[in-house]
């Protein structure tokens, strides 16, 4: 007896070592770095899988055997929590951290920027471009001025006309803010004058700190019922906002009358002639106190501002003199 029991308990012995030999040996694989180069974009489906999710993440080269993966995902008990989505998996991650990034629902935010200033025309042109976005950008243009120009994350799938009126409802919730702390003495009839007056600051500089100083500017003019003669708006008469004014303004487009031209019309043009950025909102709603009139180009992308129309004149001249 004690003959046949010496041979059994050494092959379950050498069996129990083996399995142990096993069980350390995959413990290790696990959180070993794995085979991926750089990151990489890999997507699951909804509905997909272990096996599929382990193909794919093969087929981008992060997992180096499938079906060591579909093994990992039961052995750690994450494969039944895999979900949908579309993760940035790390250069040389491990097994573990796949399946726990997964698991966790840590999908890659894509990121939709929509720089200040631009005209509709421009911001669906913008639109039809995004990457992974769904459904077609409409072919109605948005009102300008309607939409909030920002950088906004989106995931795999969403859709192009979600994201138009995610841009629509933070445009209302910043300017309801706005509206309601401006300073009652300014002079908006409405909401939709203070955006117009929003759209030009925007588009006649690119500093935030003058902004404030700008609107200022079209404010005291408004004031005084002097015409606001803002060369923008004058482009957007010609263009509007489809293309590029591709020369300089000619005398006769100063004189052509167009709805938006205010060297011709009183006070402001009847629409936005853009999509104003949160500084330019602010400044329209929270103008500086100044007294100037007037404002020229100073070359080197700010302005030169004037109290009186002599003291216009001078800084007109020296910017004449730096452009020559």
């Amino acid at each position: 007896m004690k003959s046949l029991l010496r041979p059994l308990l050494a092959l379950l012995l050498a069996v129990g070592a083996a399995a142990a030999g096993s069980a350390w040996w995959f413990s290790q694989w696990l959180d070993r770095a794995g085979p991926l180069p750089e990151t990489t974009l890999v997507l699951v489906p909804r509905g997909e899988g272990l096996a599929g999710i382990a193909a794919r993440l093969h087929d981008a080269g992060a997992v180096g055997d499938a079906r060591l993966f579909m093994l990992a995902g039961w052995w750690t008990s994450f494969g039944p929590a895999l979900k949908a989505g579309e993760y940035a998996i790390a250069a040389h991650e491990s097994p573990r951290a796949i399946l726990a990034q997964i698991a966790a629902g840590r999908v890659f935010q894509r990121k939709f920027t929509v720089p200040e200033g631009l005209s509709s025309a421009e911001i669906l042109a913008l639109l039809s471009k995004a990457e992974a976005m769904s459904g077609e950008a409409p072919s109605a243009l948005p009102d300008e001025g309607t939409l909030l120009p920002e950088t906004y994350n989106y995931l795999h799938g969403d859709s192009r006309a979600e994201m138009l009126r995610r841009m629509g409802r933070a445009r209302d919730e910043l300017l309801q803010r706005l509206w309601a702390a401006r300073d009652p003495a300014l002079p908006y009839a409405s909401m939709a004058q203070a955006v117009i007056m929003a759209s030009i600051v925007e588009a006649e500089t690119p500093k935030a700190e003058e902004r404030p100083v700008v609107a200022g500017v079209f404010v005291n003019r408004l004031r005084r019922g002097m015409k606001l003669q803002t060369d923008p708006t004058v482009i957007y008469g010609i263009t509007r906002g489809l293309r590029d004014l591709d020369r300089p303004l000619s005398r006769a487009d100063l004189a052509q009358p167009t709805p938006w031209n205010t060297y011709v019309i009183d006070g402001m043009p009847p629409t936005p002639i853009n999509h104003p950025g949160r500084a330019s909102l602010a400044a329209a709603l929270a103008p500086a106190a100044t007294k100037y009139l007037y404002f020229v180009a100073d070359g080197s992308g700010g302005h030169l501002f004037a109290e009186t129309y002599d003291q216009h004149l001078r800084n007109v001249a020296i910017y004449r003199a730096q452009q020559k």
